[in-house]
């Protein structure tokens, strides 16, 4: 087969493959989340069989465990969170009131007698912000129930994953073996080898990251509420998750928390103070021990093709596309390296005759 034939072949097959991830995605995400959990979850069990316990069995005391795990941290979080987020509704507008006065002071303070000039204009914008706040959460809410009813099918995510997940766990190794033994016998060490550094990105970033993200979150949530933050809970564990996107989610974290502080203790500033010093203790533990000791500089992701690759898969299929944005993106950027140095390596590049320079 010809190598532009080759290029066709693969090109339909990849458009083939999202056009029918985009007609499927509305019941996909079990099957999705069932895949990302066990590739989390399979060097566990090869320990576990490496310690003499029988695949199935590793696989069955996993599924066991983290279903244990998960309704626990159910029984224990929900309330909390729901009560969190009940009191965020009821407290906004009173908030939003504080926030107002906090920042008019600060911002007489900065302007002197030119604050008069500006003032009307915040006072508008938060008025507008205060009348709008319970229809914007509203909206915000009912897109959430209702994406959540129609992609996410909660019920379905409860009962199927943890079934794909225990299939998966059992068959992960000889499922490997038969997409090995479909690979082109042309080709089939440098697919090999792109695979490898594929699984070695994805790896790092869904067993690494994830891993991280995890310890932030409770540590977030624990400092916070400690603190004394209102709503600590939430936006600790919503810092936490939001850390696999690099930056974005401390920066969203130390915003929320820090405006809440403000609101909360203005216009004494112990508390504000306290919240920084949470998140810059948070990021530079992530910085200086978590991400190198357990990522490390295998990913390979810009944190900008990053965010972007999730915007655009989180757009085309929903929640489907968050959970399989990065492992994308990590395959998506081997084969884009491997073709670069392809095109390094080519005529087309260092011209006829000529090797590369």
């Amino acid at each position: 087969m010809s190598v532009q034939r080759q290029v066709l072949f693969w090109l339909f097959v990849a458009v083939a493959f999202f056009l029918l991830v985009a007609l499927l995605k509305d019941i996909l995400l079990p099957f999705v989340a069932g895949m990302v959990l066990a590739y989390f979850l399979n060097p566990l069990a090869d320990a576990l069989e490496r310690f003499g316990l029988g695949r199935v069995a590793s696989a069955i005391l996993i599924v066991v465990i983290v279903a244990l795990v998960f309704a626990v941290a159910m029984i224990l979080l929900v309330p909390f969170i729901a009560n969190q987020l009940r009191q965020l509704t009821d407290n906004l507008p009173a908030d939003l009131d504080r926030m107002k006065q906090a920042f008019e002071l600060w911002v007489a303070s900065w302007l002197g007698d030119r604050f008069p000039m500006v003032r009307p204009g915040l006072e508008r914008a938060f008025n507008e912000l205060a009348e709008n706040w319970s229809g914007a959460v509203g909206v915000i809410l009912g897109s959430l129930w209702n994406q959540g009813l129609a992609i996410i099918n909660f019920l379905s995510l409860l009962l199927i994953t943890p079934v794909v997940v225990f299939y998966l766990l059992i068959d992960w190794h000889p499922m490997l073996e038969k997409v090995d033994g479909w690979l082109p016998r042309e080709h089939v060490h440098t697919v090999r080898r792109l695979a490898q550094d594929v699984n070695g990105a994805v790896s790092a970033f869904i067993r690494g990251q994830g891993t991280i993200c995890l310890i932030l979150a409770i540590y977030y949530a624990i400092a916070l509420s400690i603190a004394g933050v209102r709503y600590g809970l939430l936006i600790g564990l919503g810092t936490g998750l939001l850390a696999f996107v690099p930056f974005v989610g401390w920066a969203l974290g130390v915003l929320t928390a820090g405006a809440v502080a403000v609101t909360q203790g203005w216009p004494n500033v112990p508390l504000l103070l306290t919240v920084l010093g949470i998140y810059i203790a948070g990021m530079a533990v992530d910085s200086a021990v978590l991400s190198p000791k357990i990522v490390g500089e295998k990913v390979g992701l810009h944190p900008v093709w990053l965010i972007f690759s999730l915007f655009v898969f989180s757009y085309l299929f929903g929640f489907v596309g968050v959970l399989v944005a990065v492992p994308v993106a990590a395959a998506i950027g081997v084969l884009v390296r491997f073709a670069l140095e392809l095109y390094l390596e080519s005529s087309v590049y260092g011209g006829a005759g000529r090797g590369p320079t």
